[in-house]
């Protein structure tokens, strides 16, 4: 009897929330400030704690006044010096209570902060979290003060250290510690959507079965009553098409909801018909808007938005991704979220332009990597119409402990329970070369047991992964290792592979790229697979006419993409192919010509386009594209002709055009057909400004133009048609190198000519294991930023010639020691494993300018270390015609020249 009066109650409450919805049909309004986000990000203190101190270090200290987003490592991962701060910070800030959030459910929301937070609110610690790249939620209700004038003290403390039981144990990008991403507090009713599991929304909206004709949707979730007694409850949910009109309104009964406990729900909304389908053409979103509803009332409690997408897809070993029934190559890029002179902490209004920034090269595919990034970003690829992965960030190796497998599954989930209503979302994945750092090499028995561990992690994430979402597809991602990865049992877990492929830069030849491809195809046939990396080092200040594999010149990174684009797009059976990476990106570890940095990137890392975002466009867009490499306001500079007027270096074109016709300075130096995207031409520079322009020959309108300014150093230095003016070399280099700090650019070495200049005798420095680069090295230079000019050098020469003319010089001689100092952190990529430790050298020389002795005993390891830049400057009184000779005597060793500036004062 009891059963029935509660039954005839809610059907009567039923009654009132039909009425009470009708006025609100097509419109889905509701009342204001249902849900109360206070923001949260300006008017912080912060502090670093080496010490690693237990309780907030005192106040007469000196705290740094910051708005949030913020990290602490923005500076220090950008100069020279090897390493950046790993350890604590704190963060500090006084809040007032306001008196509307009495009786209310508090929150205090971190968008993201790395990696270990602990939460103090007056002095009380009040929550913690672990891991760096996921949304977490700090209850604070109960524990206001509400007093008076009084203020509340919320206290944060993040460490970025090393922990064992926290992924990434080790990675190539740098671990930026801050909270480097938004703070809000949330302020909610007592009954509410509960956005505390895992950091999510609590509302979870899915499309289990589309077509052209109709689609189901499923919203699934779990609420809260905290109002102190037991309520009877209903589910409304509004479906919202993208054009604004509420095209839907449906009701569920909640039941009687008990205080005090966390409710589940699930419902399947009524279908659509006909449903605008979501695709990177027309990425068409519907909004689904659900209110928890007192029954009896028809008050509204809580309200949350979700937008959704109707799209279906698949992925097929031999034929590659459908959406919507149609086949598309998933092509796009990987990115990591760091920013120049920013670190982490970037706005999100950057975080997007990133995306735009993809898609407007005909981009359909972003691979988030190697951790969840900011809403935004995601955000962005739903309404751009971009396909996307996420994962977490297991890299390289685990750790095996209980923790760290606890850890990393709850990670997974927080991953997925936050980013699930995301229709742009196919793929959740979970580990990235996981066995480049295979340990315990040396113990066979002990390292087969790590490779269990490491199986076992996998099926956990994975496993749960298709219990949570069933709808989407899993992956990982393994470097080019295949039979390493299968004897692992590796393979067969994920439903997608992802390959990291690098033949071509860590090893082998570019043209090795097809046929690994057959052979991964051939060796798994039923399984489906992307290349989620591939790229090239791609320095922008570095340009070389014969470019070669490790060499860092934007020449090399486009040849080598225009072979993996044409080997991808070829094969049905590659799913898609992400390029390494969106924008070059912070990684501490690394030494190279940037220090500390990745120059994989499409993008530089204060997004400026490189060549290779250019090919892309030519590759990619659907539109008509033409595009004169290297973009508007260049400088260049190259030496001119005997008569010292004209000068010849080749421009690229990129386009997806048929034909094309070059223009310089209005006349024109021919049509081309473009083959692989590009065309190029040897463009006759005068000195000064330029003017360039390219037409499309088939596609009428499509156009490009370029300003040009060329500096003209005569080959023949005394040349009369063209006063020399001053000269900086590169020595020991083939290569370009423009100095976009001081407006420099260094010339490629050569052999001295008479009437020109050049050296003398010698080689060109190579590293002992020089599989790794063909000449030079890729150690950092202390003291500098301009690694380039001091990473290659002429060793054992004997003099170095200019013949200018008569007059007063300013010689500038640059050396740096590059032998006998060890990279400070190796890279575990396969070619390192070659890696020795040089030995040292002993070397002391003499310099002579015209046989008058300048530089007496040089002993460069010995005065100022290995690695080191060194500057040293002279002045030379040319007469009779002599111009300039450097001789170099050996005392000890081979002498060396690193680069050398010879600038005319009178």
């Amino acid at each position: 009897m009891k059963n029935l009066k509660l039954l005839a109650a809610f059907l009567t409450c039923m009654c009132a929330i039909s009425y009470a919805h009708q006025s609100v049909a097509t419109q889905a309004a509701s009342p204001k400030s249902i849900r109360n986000i206070v923001p949260l990000s300006r008017e912080w203190k912060f502090i670093k704690d080496p010490a690693n101190q237990s309780v907030l270090p005192k106040s007469n200290l000196a705290w740094q006044a910051v708005n949030l987003p913020h990290t602490w490592n923005d500076k220090d991962v950008e100069d020279h010096i090897p390493g950046y701060y790993r350890g604590a910070g704190w963060y500090k800030k006084l809040l007032k209570a306001s008196a509307s959030w009495k009786g209310k459910q508090v929150y205090l929301c971190f968008d993201g902060a790395n990696q270990e937070t602990e939460v103090f609110l007056n002095g009380k610690k009040v929550g913690e979290h672990a891991g760096g790249y996921t949304r977490f939620l700090i209850p604070l209700t109960g524990m206001l003060n509400f007093k008076g004038a009084a203020e509340n003290l919320i206290a944060v403390k993040v460490n970025n250290r090393y922990n064992e039981n926290i992924a990434p144990l080790s990675a190539d990008f740098t671990f930026f510690g801050g909270i480097y991403r938004n703070v809000s507090l949330l302020v909610l009713n007592p009954v509410h959507f509960n956005d505390d599991n895992y950091g999510a929304g609590g509302l979870y909206v899915a499309t289990p079965a589309v077509s052209a004709a109709k689609a189901s949707i499923k919203v699934t979730g779990q609420f809260i009553n905290n109002s102190g007694r037991s309520r009877m409850l209903a589910l409304r949910n509004f479906i919202r098409n993208p054009q604004g009109k509420v095209v839907s309104v449906n009701t569920f009964p909640l039941g009687n909801a008990v205080n005090g406990k966390r409710i589940s729900f699930s419902h399947n909304l009524p279908e659509v018909t006909k449903p605008v389908l979501w695709s990177p053409e027309s990425p068409a979103l519907y909004t689904i808007i659900s209110n928890i509803v007192d029954a009896k009332t028809g008050a509204i409690l809580d309200e949350v938005q979700q937008r959704t997408g109707f799209r279906w897809f698949k992925f097929d070993a031999n034929q590659g991704f459908f959406l919507n029934g149609r086949p598309y190559k998933l092509m796009g890029a990987s990115r990591h979220q760091d920013f120049k002179g920013m670190g982490n902490a970037v706005p999100p209004e950057l975080q997007v332009k990133d995306v735009k920034l993809l898609k407007a090269t005909g981009a359909n595919f972003l691979r988030v990597a190697h951790y969840p990034q900011d809403q935004a970003v995601l955000d962005a690829c739903d309404a751009l119409g971009i396909l996307a992965s996420v994962e977490i960030p297991v890299v390289s190796e685990i750790t095996e402990s209980a923790a760290f497998t606890n850890n990393a599954i709850r990670m997974q989930l927080e991953m997925i329970f936050q980013n699930y209503n995301h229709p742009s979302i196919v793929i959740w994945a979970y580990m990235n070369e996981i066995l480049l750092k295979t340990k315990f090499k040396d113990d066979e028995k002990r390292r087969e047991v790590y490779l269990e561990n490491v199986r076992r992690l996998a099926l956990a994430l994975d496993k749960v992964t298709r219990r949570v979402d069933p709808y989407r597809y899993t992956m990982m991602s393994n470097h080019n290792s295949i039979s390493q990865y299968k004897k692992a049992g590796l393979t067969s877990i994920p439903m997608v592979l992802g390959w990291n492929l690098y033949p071509g830069w860590y090893g082998g030849k570019v043209t090795d790229i097809g046929p690994i491809l057959d052979k991964l195809h051939k060796e798994m046939p039923n399984k489906p697979f992307m290349v989620t990396e591939y790229g090239a080092d791609a320095d922008p200040r570095i340009h070389a006419d014969q470019p070669e594999r490790f060499d860092k010149s934007v020449e090399y990174a486009v040849k080598y993409h225009q072979i993996y684009l044409n080997a991808i797009l070829d094969r049905p059976f590659v799913a898609g192919a992400q390029a390494w990476n969106f924008a070059d990106f912070s990684s501490e570890d690394r030494e190279e010509t940037m220090s500390h940095i990745n120059n994989k990137g499409l993008m530089t890392h204060d997004r400026r386009p490189k060549n290779t975002y250019f090919l892309y466009s030519a590759y990619l867009s659907p539109k008509a594209y033409l595009k004169i490499g290297a973009g508007n306001g260049e400088t260049r500079s190259g030496k001119g002709a005997i008569d010292g007027k004209l000068a010849k270096q080749h421009v690229d074109v990129f386009g997806n055009v048929k034909k094309a016709e070059l223009f310089v300075n209005g006349r024109s130096i021919g049509m081309k057909t473009l083959k692989d995207r590009t065309a190029g031409w040897e463009v006759p520079f005068n000195n000064g400004q330029n003017s360039i322009k390219v037409v499309s020959v088939d596609r009428p309108g499509i156009e490009d133009q370029a300003e040009v300014h060329f500096k003209i150093i005569p080959e023949n230095l005394k040349s009369k048609a063209m006063s020399f003016k001053d000269i900086a070399i590169s020595v020991g280099d083939p290569r370009y190198y423009i100095d976009d700090i001081k407006g420099k650019i260094w010339l490629p070495d050569q052999p001295y000519r008479k009437g020109s200049w050049g050296f003398i005798g010698g080689e060109m420095y190579q590293m002992e294991d020089h599989l790794r680069q063909p000449f030079g090295t890729d150690k950092t230079i202390l003291n500098t930023l301009s690694n380039p000019i001091y990473q290659t050098q002429r060793i054992g020469l004997k003099a170095y010639r200019l013949d200018v003319p008569d007059g007063k010089y300013e010689i500038t001689m640059h050396f740096a020691e590059l032998v006998g100092s060890e990279m400070t952190t190796m890279l575990p990529y396969n070619l390192l494993a070659r890696y020795k430790k040089p030995a040292a050298e002993n070397r002391i020389f003499n310099i002579y300018l015209d046989k008058v002795r300048i530089e007496t005993e040089l002993d460069l390891p010995k005065r100022f270390g290995a690695a080191r830049a060194v500057s040293k400057k002279t002045v030379a009184i040319v007469r009779n015609d002599r111009g300039i000779r450097l001789e170099f005597e050996a005392i000890a060793g081979r002498p060396v020249l690193n680069a050398l500036e010879v600038t005319r004062l009178e």
